[in-house]
């Protein structure tokens, strides 16, 4: 991946993001992963599922979406080929540890499942203070 020279934090996702853990291969439910900012946003195609369909869980830095689609064919229909999924998908990834599991957040428009992943505050870079004033005090036994 070209990013990973330029960001280790997306580099580590994205090798963790390999290690799929679900019930299926990476094919059935595609995703893209974006920094943005203090941000991961990981998206998930789903297209034919109801919103109501799908679960999105953070536990122990793993992220877990679930999504449930059914084939509606008549009772006269002969199957030839089926490619979409049908039933329920299951998909695991491994987040970093520096993202706070606390504050995801799951928006589905048009069939894409976005996923917000916020950096927590304790990893945000911050100022120390400086302090001056006298030298410490000497120890004398």
């Amino acid at each position: 991946m070209l990013l990973d020279r330029f960001d280790p934090f997306l580099a580590e996702f994205d090798r963790l993001t390999q290690r799929t853990l679900g019930t299926t291969d990476a094919a059935g439910m595609p995703l893209d992963v974006i920094r943005r900012g203090d941000d991961l946003l990981v998206r998930f195609d789903l297209p034919g599922v109801v919103a109501d369909k799908i679960g999105v869980t953070v536990e122990n830095h793993t992220l877990t979406l679930t999504a449930e689609r059914h084939a509606d064919y008549g009772d006269g229909d002969q199957v030839l080929v089926q490619e979409r999924f049908d039933g329920t998908m299951t998909r695991r990834l491994r987040v970093p540890d520096w993202v706070d599991g606390e504050h995801v957040e799951a928006d589905y428009i048009d069939g894409v499942l976005t996923v917000r992943l916020p950096l927590a505050e304790q990893a945000k870079p911050r100022r120390i203070e400086v302090r001056t004033g006298s030298a410490p005090a000497q120890i004398s036994s």
